[in-house]
């Protein structure tokens, strides 16, 4: 990312808010934290996302697809103006797996790695590759934004020896399935869920011995649970909710795979997407929150993690045909309405505003460092040992 006329890094974001909070109180501990913005925050949120390393693990570079097409063909299109928010958010650590299926998916799959690590070696400056548990531990000091490469589907391996390629190409996380059925297993919206193949035992057994991690998000319910059963290693939810409290929802988790994920030592991450949420309106963060509350009740709270699945500013800042094109590829039964993302939840600064939740909800701060990004760390670091 070139920029002849100023240079942002994220020490001098940290820098500024160190000025700020050194400043008199205002409001009673609340603080405006960035100039563009009217919204106060308390320094206790501002606090808790500045010590941890905070990681959403579902989180893409933009999606406006036709932006992002243009940084990853001209790394240099991505300019200072496009950084900041990105520096602004507070995020150290984004997974921007996308679905990648069909009868090309291995080299739609090539072309997404080859682009990606592209576009990082063209700003080291700002961007890290994270690929180990060192990556991991250092990416907060470094000041850079960390990227995890994964995919939202296993179909690029046609043998299990492509597992052992695409780790060399950077990937680190796959999820077994998007929505429909493939070799491995079924999707979450397939009429019938017959568990994971003979094929798909196979890819998982090569993922634990390489170190990838396994991540069943979109996974219909048996083979969901048949991954927990299968896998020596902790197997992810990046990025999904409870069924529980969304009766019905074939892409949301039963409680019987929550508690898979607590005696796999594992983490979901919960996101804000409005359907995933509540099946009605209001649909509020209160209600994201409860999400929250129900996996600590089931499995505590040291299984909890952030899987935002938007960019920086959610599904309803797209433009409106892309909007329309997205909503297109999925069947009813994602029961899409008006809106698509949480008001609160909905831009950069999202962290923030879920960290105050957390404190509302009288989580500990070491219970909320564990959930901005501590939880996440501890486990793919132990995934991730070969």
């Amino acid at each position: 990312m070139k920029d002849n006329n100023h240079s942002v890094t994220r020490r001098s974001v940290i820098k500024g808010v160190a000025t700020l909070l050194a400043a008199p109180m205002i409001n009673r501990g609340r603080f405006r934290l960035f100039a563009s913005s009217t919204k106060e925050y308390s320094r206790q949120a501002i606090d808790l996302v500045g010590r941890a390393t905070v990681i959403d693990m579902l989180s893409v570079l933009s999606l406006d697809f036709n932006k992002s097409t243009k940084w990853f063909k001209d790394p240099e299109t991505f300019t200072a103006t496009d950084l900041q928010p990105f520096i602004d958010s507070g995020i150290n650590v984004i997974h921007p797996a996308i679905g990648m299926g069909g009868p090309n998916a291995y080299d739609s799959s090539l072309q997404f790695f080859a682009a990606w690590n592209g576009f990082i070696a063209n700003d080291g400056e700002h961007f890290m590759r994270v690929d180990s548990a060192a990556d991991l531990k250092r990416i907060k000091k470094s000041g850079k934004i960390g990227v995890i490469l994964g995919l939202q589907n296993s179909e690029h391996f046609r043998r299990p020896d492509d597992v052992d390629f695409f780790r060399g190409l950077g990937q680190r996380v796959s999820q077994l399935t998007y929505n429909t059925r493939n070799l491995i297993g079924n999707g979450s919206t397939e009429r019938r869920d017959e568990g994971i193949s003979d094929f798909g035992v196979a890819i998982i057994e090569r993922m634990n011995k390489v170190g990838m991690a396994v991540d069943v998000s979109h996974c219909g319910d048996r083979t969901t649970l048949d991954a927990f059963e299968i896998s020596k290693k902790p197997v992810l939810i990046t990025h999904s909710n409870c069924r529980a409290l969304v009766p019905n929802h074939p892409r949301l988790k039963t409680d019987e795979a929550i508690k898979k994920v607590g005696l796999a030592g594992s983490v979901i991450g919960i996101t804000g997407v409005r359907m995933f949420v509540k099946g009605d309106e209001p649909t509020t963060v209160e209600h994201v929150l409860d999400h929250f509350d129900h996996v600590k009740k089931l499995i505590g709270p040291e299984h909890l993690g952030v899987g935002s699945d938007i960019d920086l500013y959610g599904y309803d800042a797209m433009p409106p045909e892309l909007n329309k094109q997205l909503r297109a590829g999925y069947k009813g039964s994602y029961a899409f309405r008006e809106k698509i993302d949480i008001e609160g939840l909905d831009h950069p600064k999202r962290m923030f505003d879920l960290t105050e939740g957390l404190i509302r909800r009288k989580y500990s701060d070491a219970e909320i460092e564990g959930i901005l990004g501590g939880n996440f760390e501890r486990v793919l670091t132990q995934i991730w040992a070969v």
